[in-house]
């Protein structure tokens, strides 16, 4: 009797910040809808790293594999071709190894999915002060969506900010009110279907800094091919652990105008052929 595949992979890309991953970990754990697997997609993470994620997978109730490339700078297009090709899912959500998923993020993620269509959802953006106080406990316990009061707080005098980003809405006219505007595709948080992504050839693996390349770029290859994008704001939440911003660098602007002036929706540098 051949296995089951999950109904989708999660890939999260990750470079050695173990003690964000632990807290993303737990919040996979409380996810309502179960049928899924985790490939993290390791950019090059140090030995010591590796044996600690190997620790957290034998006490994760679902399937998780670590894909690990050599550490030769910022390649995570590259690492993220590599979790796509891996993955066993027809489905495939991504997400930021700094992102934790609300409870309902991977139900809304699949039960939203539709063929030719990109979602997108969006986050809270933690403070440093928010980020400090989160443990794994905490997670498990709903202090982020059961007891917000600290982060509303936090939002209103402190230095979270997009905190009503947080707000998980049932409703669905609310729902339907609230992603009534486009909105762009954020790296951390967007879903398609693999065969979507295959026919663009996944992400393009030129880009070798933070951003664009895998958020702007994917959708703007993913739309020539014919795809939506939906927005899932106030439907699939996460939450941005904090860290010091990273500029847009001009070389990945520069491509991705490059890109654009092509326009062309299957990459040379993606999981073929690059």
């Amino acid at each position: 009797m051949s296995k089951k595949s999950p109904a989708v992979s999660v890939i999260i890309s990750f470079y050695k910040k173990i003690d964000y991953l632990t807290l993303l970990i737990e919040g996979f754990k409380q996810q309502s809808f179960r049928d899924f697997e985790i490939i993290i997609a390791d950019d090059g993470s140090p030995a010591g790293i590796v044996r600690q994620i190997e620790k957290l997978s034998e006490n994760f109730p679902f399937p998780l594999r670590h894909l690990w490339q050599e550490d030769k700078g910022f390649r995570k297009n590259r690492i993220l071709n590599r979790a796509i090709v891996a993955a066993e899912a027809e489905y495939i959500l991504f997400v930021d190894g700094d992102c934790i998923p609300h409870p309902e993020f991977v139900k809304e993620h699949y039960q939203n999915s539709e063929e030719s269509t990109v979602l997108t959802g969006r986050r809270v953006n933690l403070s440093e002060k928010i980020t400090l106080q989160i443990t794994p406990e905490k997670i498990a316990d709903g202090w982020l969506w059961k007891k917000p009061f600290p982060l509303y707080m936090d939002g209103i005098f402190g230095k979270s900010y997009d905190v009503e980003k947080g707000i998980y809405i049932k409703n669905g006219y609310l729902r339907d009110f609230m992603n009534r505007k486009k909105r762009g595709v954020l790296g951390c948080n967007f879903s398609a279907f693999k065969d979507d992504l295959l026919a663009v050839n996944g992400f393009d693996e030129r880009y070798e800094a933070p951003s664009i390349g895998e958020d702007s770029d994917i959708q703007f290859r993913m739309e020539l091919a014919g795809c939506d994008v939906k927005s899932l704001n106030g439907i699939a939440v996460q939450y941005h652990l904090y860290h010091k911003l990273q500029p847009r660098l001009q070389v990945n602007l520069d491509l991705f105008e490059l890109v654009k002036s092509e326009k062309l929706s299957f990459t040379p540098f993606g999981i073929k052929g690059a």
